[in-house]
């Protein structure tokens, strides 16, 4: 990862504030062919409404939103979420989301700092097993393998593109050593 980069949580209201570059951040993605819930194109005020959505559950301490940022504060080039708030036999785990690294930023290390950021954060918040689920394929499912994620199954047809067909996802799980 080059130095100009760092990972940091952002507060509820950093969540708030940060809506516009976490849409663009997320907007670019899709357009780039990601399968992340979203079908192309994707509006901007489709994107500022998850992204609310988003900083209400970090305000209501159900979801860790962290970003890799510009040192100088100007632009966020990716993110990750981990999902807390889970049903109650399952105090012990978390989901990660929306490991999103913009196009301009890639081939840099940033989504493997984002995951280590992220298995940090849910270790810190008393999670010792981590769930999340990836297009079969993708860079992203050669990115989780490699830095330890384990292959739990394949699901035909999980998803679509986001301009049409279907597409497998790959569920992953990791272990962490309890904080």
């Amino acid at each position: 990862m080059t130095e100009s980069i760092i990972i940091r949580r952002l507060t509820p209201s950093e969540a708030r504030e940060q809506i516009g570059a976490l849409s663009a951040v997320l907007i670019d993605c899709v357009e780039g062919g990601a399968s992340v819930s979203f079908m192309s194109p994707l509006t901007q005020d489709r994107a500022d409404a998850f992204w609310q959505g988003v900083a209400e559950g970090v305000a209501a301490g159900e979801r860790i939103l962290l970003v890799a940022q510009e040192q100088d504060g100007s632009r966020i080039v990716g993110t990750v979420q981990v999902v807390l708030r889970q049903p109650e036999n399952q105090p012990h785990r978390a989901d990660i989301a929306k490991m999103l690294v913009h196009r301009s930023a890639r081939r840099r290390g940033l989504g493997a700092a984002l995951m280590l950021a992220a298995e940090k954060a849910a270790q810190e918040a008393g999670k010792s097993v981590l769930v999340l689920d990836t297009v079969t394929g993708s860079d992203a499912e050669r990115l989780y393998a490699r830095i330890g994620w384990v292959r739990s199954g394949i699901i035909p047809n999980y998803a679509l593109w986001p301009k049409g067909g279907f597409c497998d996802t790959t569920v992953f799980y990791k272990q962490i050593p309890a904080a």
